[in-house]
């Protein structure tokens, strides 16, 4: 069983949660810039939220199912159809042999996913089915690529709430290896300062614009390599921040002025280009709560499900059903 390619994205990869441990090998994690979206395609069908979804950033492509297969639509809203019937978002949908799923460009945010029943068996490298472009692990999806699609009825029909991550926002942080370099009236620029997101950005981080001076540390141009990890913020020899994302490399020498939450790296990489972005500092106390609360949210995710239910006009075939079994009057 598999998903036919017919069409797709200049940026479409398959995704999970990435391979941990391998930062000595100069390997960083890669997984999906939006870890939460991957436990709600789990969730939608009813499935494990480690096995490998489609990531597709800005925009899809067209799939064609060679088996019945369920399937789920998470992360970045995407216009979306099954043989040209428009289909919702953030939840399951059943396909059988020989349709057509066309998903467009996203309305809001940056990446989409596509999940599948049993989830994208494509061959596994150290653990993990995560592509890793910038290491030349996996590759992205072209035109006539065949995903295998692994064993699992999955459940369909289902529908999640939308949350709020794909325009910005605030996003928690907490003091990271050379913060004390900055001096406290740049720490406190920094916090109040309202950032943008800009043009340069990829799955190994994306740089933030603002208006006025940027922000330096006190010799940093004197600061050895040191491992990093995505969430971290580098500030470069502009001034200018950059958040680490999934692929970001393993070691660097520029300033880490603070580092994201893990629970607040989703709405990083969701923020759409020129959306807005600012800082708050926590203490590790603090975030050991938030990301605490982050992980028991994922857990009551499938507790969260109800059945999405169709509108009669996007229901070709509505006069095939037998909506009503027997006579009713109107009268009586």
């Amino acid at each position: 069983m598999s998903l036919i390619v017919h069409r797709i994205g200049p940026a479409c990869n398959v995704q999970d949660q990435g391979r941990v441990g391998y930062l000595d090998q100069g390997l960083s994690r890669s997984g999906a810039a939006d870890l939460t979206a991957l436990h709600e395609g789990a969730a939608l069908l009813g499935q494990n939220p480690g096995l490998a979804a489609l990531e597709m950033a800005g925009t899809g492509g067209e799939f064609e199912a060679t088996k019945p297969l369920g399937i789920g639509l998470t992360g970045a809203p995407m216009q979306a159809s099954i043989d040209g019937a428009p289909v919702v978002w953030n939840a399951s949908h059943h396909m059988e042999a020989g349709q057509r799923l066309v998903i467009g460009a996203a309305t809001r945010g940056t990446f989409g996913y596509l999940h599948v029943s049993g989830g994208i068996a494509s061959q596994a490298f150290l653990g993990s089915r995560a592509a890793h472009l910038t290491a030349k692990v996996g590759q992205t999806l072209r035109v006539g690529d065949k995903l295998p699609v692994g064993s699992g009825p999955g459940v369909t029909g289902m529908k999640l709430g939308h949350d709020d991550r794909f325009s910005g926002g605030v996003l928690r942080v907490v003091a990271s290896f050379q913060t004390p370099l900055f001096d406290q009236p740049t720490l406190d620029r920094f916090a109040q300062t309202e950032f943008r997101r800009g043009s340069r950005a990829n799955r190994m981080g994306m740089q933030l614009d603002s208006a006025g001076e940027g922000f330096a540390a006190k010799g940093q141009l004197n600061i050895l390599s040191e491992v990093i990890t995505p969430g971290d913020i580098q500030m470069t020899g502009t001034g200018n921040p950059f958040i680490l994302l999934p692929e970001c490399q393993t070691t660097g020498g520029y300033p880490r002025i603070a580092t994201v939450l893990p629970c607040d790296l989703p709405r990083a990489a969701q923020t759409p280009a020129g959306g807005s972005i600012r800082f708050q500092f926590v203490s590790l106390e603090e975030a050991t709560i938030l990301q605490a609360a982050y992980h028991a949210g994922l857990a009551k995710l499938p507790a969260q499900i109800e059945p999405l239910v169709r509108d009669p006009h996007d229901i070709p075939d509505l006069l095939s059903y037998q909506l009503i079994s027997g006579m009713i009057s109107a009268t009586d």
